[in-house]
């Protein structure tokens, strides 16, 4: 296990045995096994939640006793025809997905799958034109069972499917979700081909090795059994009788914490190619977990490897690399970033099948890192806050049909900015833009927040944009999709450290679909997220920049860039 596991701490090397050694004077590894939430807050009601969260730790054994229902329940989908499955769900119901589907691919005679999370008019029209509704298979996931997202999504397709087939539509549905749910109650009631029923005590963003993330794998053709074989070594290695410093998610959690501590608390993830996406998964474990309480590791996914220099002295590094896609030159500039100073960690897997045992590291190494910041890793109390904001949003259209963002505007060649009360709107994109980036302090972010649809060309100018930022002011910088990013970075960005300058870039949707039963659209959902969260943020004081595009949005990124003066 350690041989695949290596850690460069420089001048943090003491620091970080300190940590372990306090880790093991507490018996973190038995408490934690022991389901301990003294571990991590003190009260009996936080403590009795934080119990509630912990059936990740032994779930491997729950759903190897599973695997082969599952397993048949995929073999019968396949044979029923059909030839796509769309997941609808959100966060920790869709981001394990689309990890298996990006890392192993489709076996062959299995139903492609796709993951659609988001009310982009555009992504939603698009998945639907490359499918056959007649031979797709719908998951609905969700935890709580009221994702607004996931309900919008099932009444959509399931509209769509019963204006061409009039009987069993049901068969082209499935739920995954908790028991007692509004979800299961909606699935029985319309006849779900099957139900899933979660078990209670798992977290969204902890739940990759239970139903959520196997059964999309299975319907795809991967082997579970192999993945939670993998799962299990990992598990077994790290038992709670295994020391602190031997076992590989508290070793790794001790770096994180520790260092995070330290001002490393950029968690900066380079991954070798064919498991590039499990970037995305992490991205959401790290952030909701443990950005909270005024505290935060932010984790920095996709930004395109630099030379040392870009970098601040808030990074560590972690190298994801896979025996399977050996990449020599990304090797060498992982070694120059060690030796330039930088903390790297390097986890080696052998093939994608080890990212069943990374699971389960970094769920362990999470809830270790929590532990050391004093925070609950199982939380997330400001998630709500945007949801509840764009309630009263979709509220106040439905009653007057008004939408404003109600800020100042600046306008220039039919480009948008709305700032907030620190952003000097002064007459020119570039300027404005200017100004508000030299608020930059050393140990800020800058989060890139694009209610865009997500395609190839929008996301090549969206990195241009990141890498222009990050190596002009030196900051770490993060990229995510609205609304998805709500989902996943959102509590970071609200309960975090306060250390985030927040770009919104809207567009204006080119084609709209309306919700049936509602007033609304996808798009006006869209934009009252999007508004919602500007709110949350706004409210807080932090450092703010909307840019509101037209509905030719590729056109539209490229003008931005030019007028900002990046070549």
């Amino acid at each position: 296990m350690t041989s695949r596991f290596s850690a460069f701490l420089g001048r943090y090397e003491g620091q970080i045995n300190r940590v372990l050694h306090s880790l093991d004077q507490n018996h973190f590894s038995e408490r934690l096994w022991a389901r301990d939430a003294t571990l991590w807050k003190s009260g009996p009601e936080i403590q009795k939640k934080i119990k509630n969260r912990l059936g990740w730790l032994t779930v491997t054994g729950a759903m190897i006793d599973q695997a082969g229902e599952i397993m048949e329940f995929a073999r019968s989908v396949r044979e029923a025809g059909f030839t796509h499955v769309v997941l609808l769900g959100m966060g920790g119901s869709s981001l394990c997905p689309e990890v298996f589907r990006m890392s192993f691919g489709v076996v062959k005679g299995y139903p492609n799958l796709i993951v659609l999370d988001t009310t982009d008019p555009a992504t939603i029209l698009k998945t639907e034109k490359g499918i056959d509704l007649t031979k797709t298979l719908f998951i609905v996931a969700s935890k709580s069972g009221t994702t607004i997202e996931v309900e919008s999504l099932y009444s959509y397709f399931y509209e769509k499917l019963n204006a061409i087939k009039q009987d069993l539509i049901g068969d082209h549905f499935m739920a995954i979700t908790d028991p007692g749910t509004p979800l299961e109650g909606l699935a029985r009631t319309d006849n779900f081909r099957r139900i899933f029923l979660n078990p209670q005590d798992i977290g969204g963003r902890y739940s990759a090795l239970s139903y959520f993330g196997l059964v999309p794998a299975a319907l795809i053709g991967i082997d579970i059994n192999a993945l939670l074989g993998r799962a299990e070594e990992m598990v077994h290695a790290s038992a709670s009788s295994i020391l602190a410093g031997e076992n590989p998610g508290i070793r790794l959690g001790a770096i994180l914490g520790g260092l995070g501590m330290e001002g490393r608390d950029k968690v900066t993830m380079i991954c070798s190619s064919d498991i590039g996406s499990f970037g995305c998964w992490l991205e959401q474990l790290i952030a909701e977990s443990t950005g909270k309480e005024g505290k935060g590791l932010v984790p920095v996914e996709g930004e395109k490897i630099g030379e040392p220099w870009v970098y601040g002295d808030d990074r560590l590094f972690i190298y994801l690399k896979a025996d399977s896609s050996p990449d020599k030159a990304l090797d060498r500039k992982v070694k120059e970033l060690q030796a330039a100073g930088h903390p790297v960690v390097t986890i080696r897997l052998r093939d994608t099948f080890d990212l069943a045992k990374e699971f389960f590291r970094w769920e362990i190494a999470t809830s270790a890192a929590g532990a050391i910041m004093g925070i609950n890793p199982f939380d997330e109390p400001n998630v709500s806050e945007s949801k509840e904001n764009t309630r009263k949003i979709l509220e106040k259209f439905q009653a007057t049909g008004q939408m404003s963002l109600q800020r100042e505007i600046l306008e220039e060649e039919g480009i948008r900015l709305y700032g907030d009360a620190k952003a000097a709107l002064d007459g020119s994109i570039k300027k404005t833009f200017e100004a508000f980036l030299i608020q930059a302090r050393p140990g800020d972010y800058l989060a890139l927040m694009a209610y865009l649809e997500p395609s190839r060309a929008h996301e090549a100018l969206l990195q241009k944009l990141r890498h222009w930022i990050r190596d002009r002011y030196s900051i770490a910088t993060t990229l995510g999709y609205g609304p998805r990013f709500l989902h996943s970075t959102g509590q970071l960005h609200k309960g975090g450290a306060g250390n985030g300058l927040f770009l919104q870039i809207t567009a204006d949707d080119q084609e709209d679909i309306r919700i049936p039963g509602e007033t609304y659209t996808f798009g006006i959902l869209k934009s009252a997220q999007a508004l919602g969260d500007f709110y949350s943020l706004t409210s807080r004081g932090f450092r703010v920049l909307q840019i509101r595009l037209g509905s030719h949005i590729e056109k539209d990124l490229k003008k931005l860039i030019q007028l900002i003066g990046i070549s």
